[in-house]
């Protein structure tokens, strides 16, 4: 391999290049991490480094900016991999580039606790949730709506985002579930299921709607006349989670986007649906990253297994 004589961060346009053409990542996770690599290299310019060849970077260099992540930002482990993910992806590109670097393996992710890393939410905890919105308004059905095609579609957040009006073919019966086509992550194609519930409530949703935007969920610059309608964003779906959460009962750290994604995963597991069958739901693309709920199963049975097996008499 040959030594690159560009500072590391003056390869970052080529490496987005190389997501965008050879990896074919959306441009919003392009951007993701893009974000993540400038908290590294502004890190660089503070331990004077901002001149890093890719040859010089060290495991050291690696372990130095990990404890940045976890003391100096406060990061849980769960987003100090974020940033390290984004590393590794860096040093993959130089492998493929040929240019002498670290092998990507050797940055290795922080740790979690299994138990931590799927939270979800119990039926009774989702019904309370179903109801915190104010369906009597327009936003309150709109939110509704949100939160029942979170947990019937399996959706993640982007997904969620970018779905349009026009995929939401009513059938002539709502006693009939919709299955749609979307574009999840890493650009694979996958089918979603929206419940004869959920369709309902899109249904009350959209018929209250008076724009012309294309978007499934929207919101607006100007609440009060309701004008310039835009597509809901991420950040305003977080805020909207953690206030119905705390409506409900709930702690507002316990409901995400994902922990709807986690709790749509382990009542399909619930239900006897097997893991493959939940890879295919969730679209993950390796069996690897539906395991984690394989994890759960093993818990919950052994839960049941003591309750109704444990003691020594059987009644």
């Amino acid at each position: 391999m040959a030594k690159s004589e560009k500072p590391i961060q003056e390869h970052i346009n080529d490496f987005l290049d190389w997501l965008d053409i050879e990896k074919g990542l959306s441009v919003k996770t392009q951007q993701n991490y893009h974000n993540f690599l400038k908290r590294f290299f502004s890190w660089l310019s503070s331990q004077k480094l901002q001149g890093l060849l890719p040859h010089e970077l060290s495991l050291d260099h690696i372990r130095q900016y990990r404890l940045h992540l976890s003391r100096g930002l406060s990061l849980k482990k769960s987003s100090q991999n974020y940033y390290l993910i984004a590393i590794r992806s860096l040093l993959q590109y130089f492998s493929e580039r040929n240019i002498n670097s670290l092998p990507p393996d050797k940055v290795k992710l922080a740790r979690e606790k299994e138990d931590s890393q799927v939270r979800f939410l119990t039926l009774e905890q989702l019904k309370k949730l179903w109801e915190a919105p104010d369906t009597s308004t327009l936003h309150g059905l709109r939110d509704r709506a949100m939160l029942e095609t979170f947990f019937s579609t399996g959706l993640r957040i982007a997904e969620l985002i970018s779905l349009n009006r026009e995929q939401i073919a009513f059938p002539a019966n709502l006693d009939e579930e919709l299955e749609i086509s979307i574009q999840g992550k890493g650009g694979r194609i996958r089918t979603i299921y929206f419940s004869k519930r959920t369709l309902e409530w899109l249904q009350r949703y959209l018929k209250e709607r008076t724009d012309n935007h294309e978007a499934l969920f929207i919101t607006y610059r100007s609440e009060e006349k309701k004008k310039d309608p835009r597509r809901i964003s991420p950040r305003l779906i977080q805020e909207l989670m953690k206030r119905y959460a705390i409506k409900a009962g709930l702690s507002p750290d316990l409901l995400t986007p994902h922990v709807m994604r986690h709790s749509f995963a382990t009542f399909l597991l619930s239900k006897g649906v097997d893991i493959r069958t939940l890879q295919e739901f969730l679209g993950h693309k390796n069996i690897a990253a539906t395991q984690i709920y394989a994890h759960l199963t093993s818990k919950q049975l052994r839960e049941i297994h003591k309750k109704h097996l444990g003691s020594s008499e059987l009644s």
